[in-house]
Order: structure tokens, then sequence, then C-alpha cells
């Protein structure tokens, strides 16, 4: 899985979803890390507010994930 960053001005946080979700398909998430936070947002809706989580909790969700 490769990451691809979405556009925004540099005081923004650089979204990035995955390689997964094809070229043109904007049915994902978007993660974002900011300082002591990982952010996540709809990448249909990206003005509508977003999630955060702690490093630590995100963490576990992605290993929770991928077991699948």
């Amino acid at each position: 899985m490769t990451r691809k960053p979405s556009a925004g001005s540099a005081s923004e946080p650089k979204w990035f979803k995955s390689s997964y979700s094809g070229s043109d398909n904007n049915d994902c998430v978007e993660v974002a890390a900011a300082l002591g936070t990982v952010l996540v947002r709809d990448s249909k809706n990206v003005q509508c507010p977003h999630l955060g989580f702690t490093p630590d909790a995100w963490a576990e969700f992605v290993l929770y994930a991928s077991k699948g």
C-alpha cells in the first residue's frame, strides 16, 4: 500500500489516502498526523468535521483492522 497526499494549504494537515482506493474513487477515508493526534475524515466531504484519535488508539485500530 502506498499513500497519496491530498491537496491543501501549507497550514493544514497533510492528508493521505490509501492507494487501494483507486485513482478515480473518492469513496475512502483520509488520514493526517497532527501534534499528538491522528485525524480521520471522509474523502467525499472534506469540509465536514473529522475524527481525532491518540496515536496509540489509532495503532491499535490499524492492527485490529489488518487482522481482518
